[in-house]
């Protein structure tokens, strides 16, 4: 998903989990994995080389998309 594409469906404020290192899935995922439940802080953008990334609440810079799911169904 581009940046664009992920500022059309999500504003800033979003709910989503984050994995800043290594997605859970990662055969070299461990201690290390670590998520975050949070917001995204800025809207997406596109680094120098491509990478569409976005800020969240709970961490300094930009993570991946890739490395972003959204959170879509409210825990009752």
């Amino acid at each position: 998903m581009t940046a664009e594409e992920f500022n059309a469906l999500y504003p800033v404020g979003t709910p989503v989990v984050a994995y800043p290192s290594v997605r859970p899935e990662h055969p070299a995922a461990d201690a290390a994995c670590k998520r975050l439940d949070t917001v995204t802080r800025t809207p997406a953008w596109t680094l120098g080389h491509g990478a569409p990334v976005v800020s969240v609440e709970g961490y300094t810079g930009g993570i991946c998309l890739t490395h972003i799911d959204v959170i879509t169904e409210v825990a009752s």
